[in-house]
């Protein structure tokens, strides 16, 4: 295997580079916790000028438009930041003890220096977190970014073969980059890469057929998440694998008995199964794996990067647009945002709906994070226990949070018995989840000063 860094490249290559599932381990750079507001030394933004657009006539509007995106984002970070301590003041919030999990509200934790230093840092790092989610919508998808990745060298040698299939640039160009660099570290796994006029092809036909058959039929509205379909016949599956391993029973039979077991009985099973997970790490066992769930979703460009990174499922999203309209954060109305957020948002619409006229996928780096897009992802239930607990804890971003317990939701009504060992799926809301979690780094990082982790 290598290590490889992709730097500088845009929002929409790094989705294009995720996309890989089997072999490969990609680390981005979070939108959530970074500024970016910086600029290059020329003074501009960090975003990627697609050469197609940059040669065309819609160069001066793509420029101006990117450039009004990042500066309002820059002129309203330090804005939000101010607004959401005036909102939520520090002597309003409550903490938790890192060691003994005891809450304490500020004025508690103020008592003693040590628990008000990591209190005052906590509170400074979630209030900046919280105004880098609120205002990530105003950022394109041509916005620069950072991916590091870790894969074999048969998973790098078909990832070389879709990027230079591509009909990107960027992403053909991404291809020769990363070729030459794998050369020097595993030559023999990456030599036979090159474009496939197979995967060229087939991509193309798509859009063609694509073309002619829905031509005819409008797009019906839909909701953040629909379950498109699931398995009828989960328990009896669910029961039968979990009794698999220990007998010499065929698994047909195994499911026939299921079949004829009463509540009572499978229920026996899936609690002697499931009953002593402790935490969200007590994962539950491949029985969970016969079971499977798709969901139609819709969703904006910031969650969906951040859904986008599970693997171990299939996912498939149609192009970036603006065509289903943008999230607006209860923050931006809150706090006097609204009317200049929805003027760049309607600015990046225009320039898409023209851009796509000419060049449809290039139009895509346009699209800001805040428009909604839609893919799919069919998993198992294992998968989706993982997914649900990961994802609704307190920390997570408030987006992402809500559609995966929407997600949840639609399960528990399909398969309520089942749903039920899905006991860490955190379903409050919170203004600052990510504070307890900031508590606990500010501890660790005075016990690494002190020698003590």
């Amino acid at each position: 295997g290598a290590h490889i860094a992709c730097e500088k490249i845009s929002n929409v290559a790094a989705n294009i580079l995720e996309d890989a599932r089997i072999g490969i381990a990609p680390l981005e750079k979070s939108t959530r916790y970074v500024r970016f507001d910086q600029k290059n030394e020329d003074g501009s933004y960090l975003f990627y000028r697609e050469p197609r657009i940059m040669e065309s006539r819609y160069r001066a509007a793509y420029l101006e438009t990117m450039e009004l995106l990042f500066e309002t984002y820059s002129r309203q970070l330090d804005a939000m930041i101010a607004f959401v301590k005036r909102s939520l003041p520090i002597e309003a919030i409550e903490v938790r003890h890192p060691q003994s999990g005891e809450p304490l509200s500020y004025q508690e934790a103020a008592k003693d220096e040590k628990l008000k230093k990591w209190a005052e840092a906590a509170y400074r790092s979630t209030i900046r977190a919280h105004a880098c989610d609120v205002l990530r919508g105003y950022l394109p998808a041509a916005t620069l970014t950072n991916v590091g990745f870790f894969g074999a060298g048969q998973a790098f040698e078909y990832l070389l073969a879709k990027l230079y299939s591509h009909d990107l640039l960027e992403a053909r160009n991404l291809a020769e980059s990363m070729h030459q660099e794998l050369n020097q570290l595993i030559p023999s796994f990456v030599k036979r890469a090159k474009r496939s006029e197979y995967l060229a092809d087939s991509f193309r036909a798509g859009r063609a057929v694509s073309a002619e058959l829905l031509s005819a039929t409008p797009v019906a509205p839909a909701t953040p998440v629909t379950l498109v379909d699931y398995d009828r016949e989960a328990e009896e599956k669910v029961v039968a694998a979990i009794l698999f391993p220990h007998g010499r029973h065929s698994l047909r039979q195994l499911r026939e008995l299921a079949a004829r077991m009463d509540q009572s009985q499978r229920r026996k099973a899936l609690d002697e199964y499931l009953k002593r997970r402790r935490h969200r790490r007590d994962k539950p066992g491949r029985a969970f794996e016969q079971v499977y769930y798709t969901f139609d979703m819709l969703g904006n460009l910031g969650l969906y990067r951040d859904l986008h990174r599970h693997r171990i499922l299939t996912q498939e999203r149609q192009d970036f647009t603006t065509a289903h309209g943008y999230d607006t954060p209860p923050e931006i109305e809150a706090g006097g945002f609204k009317a200049e957020y929805d003027r760049c948002m309607d600015k990046a619409a225009g320039l898409y709906g023209k851009i796509h006229k000419d060049f449809p996928l290039e139009a895509q780096y346009v699209v800001p994070f805040a428009y909604k897009i839609r893919w799919y992802m069919k998993m198992n239930l294992r998968e989706a226990v993982f997914i649900g607990e990961l994802r609704t804890m307190p920390q997570g971003h408030p987006d992402y949070r809500f559609i995966v317990q929407e997600m949840w939701r639609k399960i528990q009504e399909v398969h309520p018995t089942l749903a039920q060992y899905a006991k860490f799926i955190d379903w409050k809301t919170y203004r600052l989840g990510r504070l307890q979690s900031e508590m606990r780094t500010e501890y660790k990082k005075s016990a690494l000063d002190k020698g003590e982790l």
